[in-house]
């Protein structure tokens, strides 16, 4: 599932570069009016603007959809594989089982004076 979302990401992304490289600036429109000759296109004057805007927005929900569930899927497998929390199999050892070193032993000054 996360392979095939990933593959339509990637189409999706490559149509929406592909179809805001075709469009025209807003500066295009003066132009065509003074005999550019944009009226001879395949779509005409103003239906070239209509559809490319219409399909990028459209092209533009897909990508924000599948990112969205990308994110989801990639949230639900990173928790699996990189958890932080303990195990509930591994044993804690307590104080009393921690092994501790020897004291050396202690000589009083009394006992030392005295001899």
């Amino acid at each position: 599932m996360f392979n095939i979302l990933l593959a339509v990401q990637i189409i999706v992304a490559i149509a929406m570069i592909g179809l805001i490289l075709i469009q025209h600036g807003k500066g295009a429109d003066a132009g065509a009016s003074f005999g550019a000759g944009a009226s001879g296109t395949v779509f005409g004057a103003a239906g070239s603007a209509n559809f490319l805007t219409r399909a990028t927005a459209v092209l533009a929900a897909i990508f924000f959809a599948t990112s969205i569930l990308l994110a989801i899927l990639a949230k639900d497998q990173s928790n699996d594989q990189y958890s932080l929390e303990v195990p509930a199999t591994t044993e804690v050892a307590t104080a009393s089982e921690i092994p501790t070193a020897e004291k050396p032993a202690t000589t009083d000054k009394k006992q030392t004076e005295e001899q």
